[in-house]
């Protein structure tokens, strides 16, 4: 299978996880403790990918100088857009409780949010594909750590998106639409990166680490501290360190 396809078809398993999380969320009655535990857990796992795949790998590659203007530009990026879309209504997408606005509350909310989840998705489908440009197989780790952590996110989300009052048909095709763009985006990031420097490769792979950091602390950690509480520390840990598990495996 040629690197490109093999790039996508990666992006689109991880990315598919936002469509399990979402079924479970739209259709079960998953009691908020239980999605703040998982969001907590997901969020650890993507802290640890983010540290020793994403991180490390940049600085293996081009050194401190890319790494850390990539992972300050990459937070800046997402924060910068974030905040857009907060006043357009997006600022709460992850949020499973009442947060969410209707369209009725606030018109236009609900392509705000579209655009909010397609910001989240796209830094970590680029970085899968990228995986592959150094010629052997895909991070495992870092597919890995993106479908646990889109579980949760697609559960969240949904669970608050039915409670705003928005239709299946919206919910899912959203979910459908993102999951789509995942392997995409790591198809297009295999392909665009592909004889790029290493100087370069490195400043891409830690702009995408800086923003899923942004994402992280901004939409995940606030859905997971808001009923987890005081076991939030704990859950987190033991998604770090699962992920750390499997990056040394």
């Amino acid at each position: 299978m040629p690197q490109w396809l093999q790039a996508g078809a990666w992006g689109l398993l991880a990315g598919s996880a936002l469509l399990v999380g979402a079924a479970a969320g739209f259709f079960l009655p998953v009691p908020r403790k239980v999605v703040a535990s998982i969001m907590a857990f997901g969020a650890g796992v993507l802290l640890s990918a983010v540290s020793f795949e994403l991180i490390a790998e940049a600085h293996e590659q081009g050194g401190l100088l890319p790494t850390a203007v990539g992972a300050a530009g990459g937070a800046l990026a997402y924060t910068g857009a974030n905040l857009l879309l907060a006043r357009r209504g997006a600022r709460h997408r992850k949020r499973s409780g009442g947060e969410q606005p209707s369209e009725r509350e606030q018109p236009g909310s609900g392509s705000a949010i579209a655009v909010g989840a397609l910001l989240d998705g796209v830094p970590e489908s680029v970085v899968i594909g990228a995986s592959l440009l150094a010629g052997g197989p895909v991070s495992l780790v870092t597919v890995v750590a993106v479908f646990l952590s889109n579980v949760p996110e697609g559960l969240s989300s949904a669970a608050g998106m039915r409670r705003a009052g928005r239709s299946r048909r919206y919910v899912f095709g959203l979910w459908t639409a993102i999951a789509l763009v995942s392997g995409v985006s790591a198809l297009l990031g295999n392909t665009l990166l592909g004889g790029a420097p290493p100087e370069l490769l490195a400043t891409i792979t830690a702009l995408a680490a800086g923003a899923i950091l942004a994402m992280i602390t901004d939409t995940m950690v606030p859905e997971a501290f808001e009923d987890a509480h005081l076991l939030v520390g704990l859950i987190t840990v033991l998604g770090f360190l699962t992920a750390f598990a499997l990056s040394h495996a």
